[in-house]
């Protein structure tokens, strides 16, 4: 497992040290944002807090469906526990996405997921969840429109178009014996000539193997697309929320992209739980949509408390508890 070299230290370091200066530099809002959380609805609060639980129990939900896919039973809660686990360590250590994965995969191989099977849901959750967020940056810049800040979707556009209609143009080429007797000769070459290539894909055979026998066609694969869909609604109808408790008018036109843009240099995981990257990010757009720099830090970092920090210490004792019950029993000396 690859660590963080020097250049992902200096470029924390640079992001920390900017997110530090510009709060200097805004203390007088810093303390009008303070204010503003000292007055927050407890009630209201707890509304967001629930739709961040909501998000989570969606993202363990497309992991429990793929598993399930591939015969391996494991229940909601477990799998839920094992989210939240996982997130609390992607969230707090260098390079934690990794660490994350490492972890959640033994956890899986632990509860009788096979190499293959374990690997795949990792990848095919973490596809799923990208094409989830992909989806609401394109519905949230038609809601605020292509015109002025939506302008940025354009590219991002062009290139789903772009995208599918080379998927139209494969389709039809593997219409043709030809193209597909030439295809079925390359992929057979490559085996033989690579022994890596050749466990690829035997994996990849037995992964589609098992995947048609037990949840075959394409319908089935709309409910764990759904539920990615909403692990990133239900996180943006916290950002609503604190909003809402805040006292805050919601900027709805532009809410959803302002949020889907924080989250893709969020994903990045340019720092320790992205630290400085999404509250400067999501800052600078909610001004950006209308709100006073006090009521954008405000709303930030209530989000943040809510979507990071409390769910730190409730992962991180997860994760405990997890890791401490699969170690085998200490031998009893004589």
């Amino acid at each position: 497992m690859a660590r963080p070299g020097w250049v992902w230290w200096l470029g924390a370091v640079v992001l920390v040290a900017a997110a530090l200066s510009l709060a200097l530099v805004n203390r007088r809002e810093l303390a009008g944002a303070a204010q503003l959380i000292a007055r927050v609805s407890p009630p209201k609060l707890a509304v967001a807090m629930a739709f961040e639980a909501a998000s989570i129990v969606c993202f363990a939900a497309v992991q429990r469906w793929l598993l399930h896919a591939g015969g391996v039973r494991v229940g909601l809660r477990g799998m839920t526990a094992l989210a939240v686990a996982a997130n609390a360590v992607a969230g707090a250590l260098p390079g934690g996405a990794a660490f994350a994965a490492a972890w959640l995969y033994r956890q899986l191989r632990r509860r009788q997921a096979g190499q293959v099977l374990a690997a795949a849901v990792l990848v095919v959750a973490g596809a799923l969840s990208a094409l989830g967020l992909f989806v609401l940056l394109v519905t949230g810049a038609l809601t605020a429109g292509l015109g002025g800040r939506g302008a940025v979707l354009r590219p991002a556009l062009a290139m789903l178009a772009l995208a599918l209609g080379l998927g139209l143009a494969l389709l039809v080429l593997t219409r043709s014996e030809r193209v597909r007797v030439a295809a079925q000769r390359a992929w057979a070459g490559a085996g033989r000539r690579s022994r890596r290539v050749r466990q690829v894909q035997e994996a990849l055979v037995r992964l589609v193997s098992q995947a048609r026998s037990v949840q075959p066609g394409f319908r089935p694969w709309l409910r764990p697309f759904g539920l990615a869909v909403l692990n990133w609604a239900f996180d943006a109808a916290c950002l609503a929320a604190s909003l809402w408790a805040l006292g805050i008018g919601v900027p709805w036109s532009g809410l959803l992209l302002a949020y889907t843009l924080t989250q893709i240099p969020g994903s990045l995981r340019l720092t320790p739980g992205s630290l400085g990257v999404v509250e400067v990010s999501l800052t600078t757009l909610l001004v950006s949509y209308g709100l006073r720099p006090d009521q954008a830090i405000a709303a930030t970092l209530l989000y943040r408390i809510s979507s990071y920090w409390v769910l730190q210490p409730i992962g991180w004792a997860t994760w405990l508890g997890l890791t401490l019950r699969a170690r085998p029993p200490a031998p009893r000396r004589a």
